[in-house]
């Protein structure tokens, strides 16, 4: 995976990961200071449209990444301690999925479903990304992570954020 398609993936699960966090506790964690307030918090509206925004660029920046990092390790096997990239395939289309129908769902049951499959599999796949990334090693390193040096696969550069 190229430096550029790592930053892409990087920044773009920064984006949308954290205004899809930050916005659900404003959503779901505080009280509004109006009771007749439309929402909780006078930002909320603000970072649901950011989310929105941002999401079609984690699809596209795990769409390049796909076909060389994602499928290739996932049809070739995994090595156990690298888990994190199957809850990683594992959560990403329920997360897009059930983004999309939030959007659209019309009852009231499969608009709740689709907030909590939404916010369950966003949830779990933004965890599963920060064990991912803090848990890099260079391949055949059977190291603990925390006692090597930041170094490239041959042909790759290093994806670790702050390198």
């Amino acid at each position: 995976m190229t430096r550029v398609a790592a930053w892409s993936v990087h920044l773009a699960a920064l984006a949308v990961g954290g205004t899809g966090l930050v916005y659900g506790w404003m959503r779901y964690c505080l009280e509004p200071a109006d009771e007749l307030a439309l929402v909780n918090h006078p930002l909320q509206p603000s970072l649901q449209h950011l989310h929105l925004l941002f999401a079609p660029l984690l699809v596209f920046a795990c769409a390049r990444i796909w076909g060389g990092h994602v499928w290739q390790r996932v049809r070739g096997g995994h090595r156990p301690r690298r888990a994190t990239g199957l809850v990683l395939f594992a959560a990403f289309f329920p997360m897009v999925l059930s983004g999309a129908w939030v959007q659209v769902a019309e009852g009231e049951l499969a608009r709740r479903l689709a907030i909590g499959v939404h916010a369950g599999s966003g949830t779990l796949w933004c965890a599963a990304y920060a064990v991912h990334l803090l848990t890099w090693r260079p391949r055949g390193n059977t190291a603990p992570a925390d006692s090597q040096p930041d170094a490239a696969r041959p042909g790759e550069a290093p994806t670790r954020i702050g390198t």
